[in-house]
């Protein structure tokens, strides 16, 4: 079944599309602040592997849901585009990683015995006031990366 589900806000001042669009046998999540689909990255898993849930909630901000950690046996196949540098390239999988671990452990919460299907990432984010080589990732960069995980949950959870 072909389902597509969409968002879109200002995630610390830049406009953020999230589409969701389920396919039979892959799940394929775009985010985008350029408009355009940017760099796609597979994302698989045995579905042996065990994921593990997120970890509870911190008393100290509580209206943030935490992440669940990316499972050691990901793998991420580059299949289209590519990062301008290897500080985007490793931000793009650590995106992709964490997409895609979202939708894995959402996914199995809601449906029972949901399978583990591919999930394609597509990425292009705006450029960061960041220079280039830091390997520190700003305020600005945790705050997108928040907000994105927070509009992939959403979308996932409209599914």
């Amino acid at each position: 079944m072909l389902q597509t589900v969409n968002i879109a806000r200002d995630v610390d001042g830049v406009h953020t599309d999230v589409l969701l669009q389920a396919f039979a046998d892959r799940i394929m999540v775009l985010v985008t602040q350029l408009g355009k689909v940017g760099s796609l990255i597979e994302a698989t898993i045995p579905s042996t592997m065990p994921l593990l849930p997120p970890p509870p909630p911190d008393p100290e901000h509580p209206n943030e849901h935490p992440l669940p950690d990316p499972p050691a046996s990901i793998q991420l196949t580059p299949l289209l585009g590519s990062a301008p540098t290897e500080r985007i390239q490793t931000l793009h999988s650590l995106y992709a990683s964490q997409i895609a671990t979202l939708v894995w452990t959402l996914e199995q919460a809601s449906v029972l015995d949901a399978d583990r299907r591919p999930v394609i990432v597509g990425i292009a984010l705006a450029k960061s006031s960041e220079p280039e080589h830091s390997s520190e990732l700003s305020a600005h960069d945790r705050a997108v990366f928040r907000g994105v995980m927070e509009m992939v949950r959403e979308v996932v959870l409209r599914e």
